[in-house]
């Protein structure tokens, strides 16, 4: 698929060969924040969530995919989720799973790729994320892809014992 190949990076679906790699990333407590995750996953139930990781976006409003570099070793994963068809939007969520990975691009490879994969595959009309305040790099990676900050919500997220805002950044097909 040329559309989720790009220079450093492409992007591919969940294979059950990913399960540690899945399994890491969900339980790094370093990424529950932005995940809204407070449970650790098993295995068993990760096992599962792969088996049926080949529906479609249509059926499950979802996409999950594995960022790898050009020689397979994965990076992260970029989701496409809260797909709404009436509407032709969804949100994408990214993570680069290793601190060493980051600032090299690849997230925004990543994002780029997938931005064209929704506007020129599934022709959605908008893309958005969700970005807490505070979460500076996120906020950039979305801002250089041309998201434009849409809102902000108040007191959105309880974390740490205290709320913290979060923005929403939209991208328009037209604008893209």
């Amino acid at each position: 698929m040329l559309t989720l190949e790009g220079n450093t990076v492409n992007l591919r679906a969940l294979e059950p060969e990913d399960l540690e790699f899945l399994f890491t990333i969900e339980n790094d407590e370093a990424f529950w924040e932005v995940s809204a995750t407070s449970t650790p996953f098993s295995r068993y139930v990760l096992r599962q969530y792969l088996e049926n990781a080949h529906k479609d976006i249509y059926e499950v409003k979802q996409l999950r995919l594995v960022i790898c570099k050009k020689d397979g070793t994965p990076l992260g994963l970029i989701d496409i989720f809260d797909f709404e068809p009436k509407h032709r939007r969804a949100a994408i969520g990214i993570v680069i799973s290793s601190k060493d990975d980051r600032e090299k691009g690849f997230a925004s490879e990543a994002l780029r790729l997938v931005c064209d994969y929704c506007f020129r595959r599934l022709d959605f009309h908008q893309v958005y994320a969700h970005v807490g305040t505070d979460n500076v790099p996120s906020r950039l990676l979305f801002e250089k892809a041309g998201f434009v900050r849409a809102g902000i919500k108040k007191d959105w997220n309880f974390i740490d014992g205290k709320f913290r805002d979060e923005l929403l950044y939209q991208l328009i097909q037209d604008v893209y």
